[in-house]
This record gives C-alpha cells, structure tokens and sequence, in this order.
C-alpha cells in the first residue's frame, strides 16, 4: 500500500521543483529568480515551449469568477476522499489505483499553489493563490466556439499527473471498483 503514496510524494515534489525553478524562490539563503510571469523559451523548437502564466482558476483556465476560496475548499474535499479511497483500493488492480494515485498527485500539486503560493510570494492571502503553468504545446490554429487557438492551454506537472490519471481510468474500462476485494466498508 505504501507504493502510490511513494508515487506521490515524488510526483509532488517534481511539480513543486518545477513550479518554483519557474516562479523564483528564496529560501536559508538559496535564490533563484525564476523567469518573469509572461516570459517564454523554447525547449523543443517552437513545438514545445518553457511559457510561466499563473492560473486563478481550474484545468486550461476555467474560472468561476472570484470563486479562489470556493475552488481551493473543493480540492481539499477532492483530495480527503481521494486518500481514503485509495486506501481503499488497496487490492483492487493495478490500473485503477494508479489512475487514483495519479489524479491526487496532481490534486496535490496544484492545492499546494493554491494554498501557500499566494502567501508565500506576498501576492494574496493563505487559500487565494494562483496555480503557476509554464509547459506550453503549439497545436494546430483551429476555431473553437469563436475563439481562435494556437496552442494548447499551458499547464504544469500536476495537471500531467490528472490527465494521465483520467486517461488512465479511462483506458481500464472508466470505472472506479465499488470496493476493493476483502475490504469491508
């Protein structure tokens, strides 16, 4: 049972090492300055690039306005169930709980933002945060309900981690067990 929360401490950590090589830090004397919000760099030609934004809202930019707190509340839920549930899920197959795994490893990364970032960096208060996002893929220009895109929305670690997961439960029939084999309710 000790595995996924391994996985998720790990994948974690990768999404807040990214993040805060992005966003800057200063820490018991180490600095980085980051990059500024809007800079962009090429990693892989114009295909992939190193873009920092800041998300106040959910996946690819969804906002419910001035619902911060609202949102950061709602991941807290998500998660608490997440954990037991994969608690839960401790003999179910290998597919679910690792899409489990994978969807509260991301759940994590970006509440960890949303929590502490704004505080942290003086920027707004504890729970008020913004998400930091800096993988940015060039797609085809395509036109979707009037709005014209060339790339997909950027996004991070953590957002990696719960489309994976999705796909993942997607993949392994799309359906979460009831319950695990010889686990009682």
């Amino acid at each position: 049972m000790h595995r996924p929360f391994i996985l998720i401490v790990v994948l974690v950590l990768l999404d807040q090492v990214t993040k805060l090589a992005v966003k800057g830090f200063s820490f018991l004397g180490l600095t980085s300055n980051g990059m500024s919000l809007g800079e962009s760099h090429e990693l892989f030609g114009s295909v992939v690039r190193l873009t920092y934004v800041e998300n106040a809202g959910m996946a690819f930019g969804i906002s419910w306005g001035d619902g911060k707190l609202i949102l950061t509340l709602l991941t807290i839920a998500i998660a608490i169930f997440l954990v037991i549930y994969l608690i839960r899920l401790r003999s179910a197959h290998w597919a679910p709980r690792l899409a489990v795994t994978m969807i509260l490893a991301g759940a994590l990364g970006n509440l960890i933002d949303r929590v502490f970032y704004g505080i942290a960096y003086g920027e707004a208060a504890l729970f008020h945060g913004k998400v930091v996002d800096f993988i940015q893929v060039d797609i085809p220009d395509i036109t979707w309900f009037g709005e014209l895109y060339t790339h997909f929305p950027v996004f991070n670690v953590a957002d990696s981690c719960v489309s994976v997961g999705v796909v993942l439960l997607l993949l392994s029939g799309g359906k979460l067990p009831h319950q695990a084999k010889g686990v009682s309710p």
